[in-house]
Formats: C-alpha cells, sequence, structure tokens
C-alpha cells in the first residue's frame, strides 16, 4: 500500500511548505500542481497521480478543496476512487469515506468548499465592480508610458531604418507590446 500525496495551489505565489511538510511526514510521494484554478478542467499533475494510483493505494490531500473542483466533482472523483480499490485521506478533514457516516462528512465537506469558493468569487467580483465605478484602472500596469510611446513613435519616424524589434529592445518590452501601445 502506497501513500501518494497531492497539493495544488491556485496562484504560483501561494506557499505550499505546510501542506509539503504535513504530506512528506506520511506519504512515499508528493505531486505538487502550482498556480491551477481548482475549477480549470485541464490539471495534468491531478491527472498523473489518478494513473500512478492502484489498488489497495491512498490518495492524500491536506484538505478536500485541494483537489476537487466542486461537490459533484468530490462525490464522482471519490466512487471512481472507490471503484478502483483506492482510498482517500483527507489530513484536516479526518472521515472514512469507505462508511456511510464518512461519506456523509464528505459530502458536507465538499459542499461547503464549493460554497466557499463560489462566496468568494461573487465578493472578489463585487469588489472590481466597486473599484471600476470609483474610477479605479483594474488590470497589469502599462510596460509603456505615454512619453514612451511618443518617443517610440519619433524615434521609428525619424530613423527610417530603426526596426520595431530594435525599438522595443531599447525601451525593455517585447515587441508586440510596443506594436500594440503604437496601436492605440
Amino acid at each position: 500500500m502506497r501513500k501518494l500525496g497531492y497539493i495544488r495551489t491556485s496562484t504560483d505565489k501561494q506557499l505550499t511548505d505546510r501542506q509539503v511538510n504535513q504530506l512528506h511526514e506520511i506519504c512515499d510521494q508528493v505531486f505538487i500542481e502550482d498556480g491551477v484554478s481548482a475549477v480549470r478542467k485541464n490539471r495534468p499533475v491531478y491527472e498523473q497521480v489518478m494513473k500512478e494510483l492502484k489498488c489497495g493505494d491512498v490518495f492524500v490531500v491536506s484538505s478536500l478543496d485541494r483537489a476537487f473542483r466542486s461537490t459533484v466533482d468530490a462525490l464522482a472523483e471519490l466512487d471512481k476512487l472507490h471503484q478502483r480499490g483506492i482510498q482517500f485521506q483527507s489530513l484536516s478533514q479526518n472521515f472514512d469515506t469507505t462508511t456511510p457516516d464518512g461519506k456523509f462528512l464528505y459530502t458536507l465537506a465538499a459542499a461547503l468548499a464549493t460554497w466557499e469558493r463560489e462566496i468568494l468569487s461573487v465578493r472578489t467580483k463585487e469588489g472590481l465592480e466597486a473599484a471600476k465605478r470609483k474610477g479605479k484602472k483594474l488590470g497589469r500596469p502599462r510596460k509603456l508610458s505615454h512619453e514612451q510611446i511618443a518617443d517610440a513613435r519619433r524615434e521609428l519616424e525619424a530613423d527610417f531604418y530603426s526596426s520595431i524589434a530594435e525599438v522595443a529592445q531599447s525601451f525593455h518590452v517585447h515587441e508586440r507590446t510596443l506594436m500594440r501601445a503604437l496601436a492605440e
């Protein structure tokens, strides 16, 4: 019997140290998927873990919400694991999913995780909308100021032999960034 651990972070800025330490203590192998949203359908590391798991193994996560996208997904994946003879273990929610009580608690935990994710999404959208109404500019900061764009335009017009690539390099940006800025 092997224990395979799975860690997922939503952004590549999230720290995995706590999860890694917890899982390394009890798992034979730990798989880490950085910067992948739980709702994304394509999760290559998760799929790799599922392929690696064999009958008698245990799939281990630090918390239920680190592995599944929704309540429906959590229940469907648990059924697939059980059909293959694989056990499930969550370190923060200690329930035995092979018993009716354990599966009930698992379902509740999955529903709460789904609710929490949806509430966070609603609050984020409301916050962004409020910021827009206040005139706040959202998104990434511009790479080039209006003055730099004007300078680049003058440089390209003044020197026939200057290329977009050379001018972009002089401003330390990619050619496409300069081209987009000039087109605005």
